[in-house]
């Protein structure tokens, strides 16, 4: 297999394409934020939905991860990342789209909502797996960073504004055709992608590999890796908890605070303000207190203001929800660039996609856990008894990244230089410890 792919290019055709990797975020992300705000409402306003059924709604747009989410690393690295981007926003347009068609009709109900969710979910995994193992096409090493923090403003740039318009949509269309939106974006995404033009060089074929032996060697590279180890149950942790947030938070805005559907997607725009703000100043952070302290400080500093969700009430409520969800994002977005442009960096080029969705599998497979968990406690006792249990598990959050070889690092070490295909069998480089963790 090629281990060796073309070097990422510099001058105007690589901004020309990253800039086109940008607007392809925006278009998606802007959508997709409209149909957070009314998927939900859908569901609970609509449909008249219990608890539980909103998380396992929420469940069902994540179960992607667990059903797919490692052959798809193997898959992926055995064929261009490009197409499969253009693809998989083609399909989550059709398949959101079908949601303001069947409500037109006058045939929409749960069981639609939980099978689109499944198929959005699938193109999901392929994407972001896709997505992360081909910014490294277009970006060198020390410019992943810079990248990564680009992505994740626009990204945040659009849960800004996204959740307000879909607020606004949804209490001037109803929740069901503000969903139109989400799909004109994914449509939008994809003729924007399609308009790259970086040389991908497809995958050479090993003859003899089969499915389970990539997907072994994937799994063999994150698990023995000390740090990648760490990085995974952190951040399986955060997702498991956050996961429980996603789905009892709409019910509780709803039947708790009593907020309508734009109060909601201002609430939103407001908190994904965090966010942003944690893209403008990763790399700042980076650079000035070390890339390992920021992957450890970050979750450590902001969680516990998610101590702020189950305490809301009364006319303060949305503010003192706004107030922990802008604080959380914040630690969420710094703590991802970091890590996730570690990863990059560290990965082999030919095990790039595989990484990927092993990391994906691990974190995001926690998700549907923590959707049903989430939706059975506010069931049993409440949505404010979920959030207590989310805020708790917030807390715990950043222990193993205390009790790690990180603890003592301030600079995560280089990456290891890649093997050549011919200096040994191609699972070498899952069998060796990939780093030397000492303190520099």
């Amino acid at each position: 297999m090629n281990d060796k792919p073309s070097p990422p290019r510099t001058g105007p055709p690589a901004r020309r394409d990253f800039r086109l990797l940008l607007s392809g975020a925006v278009a998606a992300q802007a959508g997709s934020q409209v149909t957070l705000v009314a998927l939900p409402l859908v569901a609970v306003v609509e449909l008249d939905a219990t608890p539980f059924q909103v998380g396992l709604l929420t469940a069902a747009e994540t179960a992607a991860f667990l059903l797919v989410g490692l052959p798809a690393g193997a898959w992926l690295d055995r064929m261009r990342k490009l197409p499969v981007l253009v693809r998989a926003d083609v399909l989550r347009c059709l398949a959101v789209g079908s949601i303001p068609a069947a409500a037109a009709l006058d045939v929409l109900g749960l069981l639609q909502l939980y099978l689109v969710a499944l198929v959005t979910g699938v193109a999901t995994v392929f994407f972001d797996v896709a997505h992360q193992s081909f910014l490294p096409v277009l970006l060198p090493r020390e410019r992943l960073v810079a990248g990564n923090g680009a992505i994740e403003t626009v990204r945040s740039s659009a849960q800004i504004a996204g959740p307000g318009l879909g607020g606004g949509l949804v209490q001037l269309l109803g929740a069901p055709l503000a969903i139109v939106a989400d799909a004109a974006g994914y449509l939008l995404s994809a003729a924007l992608l399609a308009r790259i033009r970086a040389e991908e060089a497809p995958p050479e074929p090993e003859p003899g590999r089969s499915l389970r032996a990539d997907v072994a060697e994937g799994l063999r590279f994150v698990t023995r890796h000390p740090l990648l180890r760490v990085i995974a149950a952190t951040t399986a942790l955060s997702n498991l908890f956050g996961a429980v947030l996603m789905a009892v938070q709409t019910v509780f805005w709803v039947r708790v605070l009593e907020l309508s559907p734009a109060a909601i997607g201002i609430l939103l725009s407001v908190t994904a303000v965090g966010g942003l703000a944690g893209a403008l100043c990763a790399g700042r952070l980076a650079a000035r207190v070390g890339q390992a302290r920021l992957i450890r400080l970050a979750p450590l500093v902001t969680a516990p203001f998610a101590l702020l969700w189950p305490l809301a009430d009364g006319a303060a409520g949305a503010v003192l929800f706004a107030v922990g969800g802008v604080a959380v994002l914040f630690g969420a977005v710094v703590y991802n660039v970091a890590q996730v442009s570690f990863r990059q960096g560290l990965c082999p080029p030919r095990l790039l996609g595989r990484m990927n969705a092993t990391m994906r599998f691990l974190v995001w497979g926690t998700l549907p856990l923590g959707a049903l968990l989430g939706g059975a406690v506010a069931d049993a006792a409440g949505p404010r008894a979920a959030l207590w249990l989310c805020a708790a598990g917030f807390l715990v959050m950043p222990v193993p990244l205390l009790l790690s070889p990180l603890r003592g690092l301030r600079d995560l070490p280089p990456a290891p230089v890649d093997r050549a295909p011919d200096d040994g069998p191609a699972d070498d480089a899952a069998d060796a410890d990939p780093l030397d963790i000492r303190t520099p």
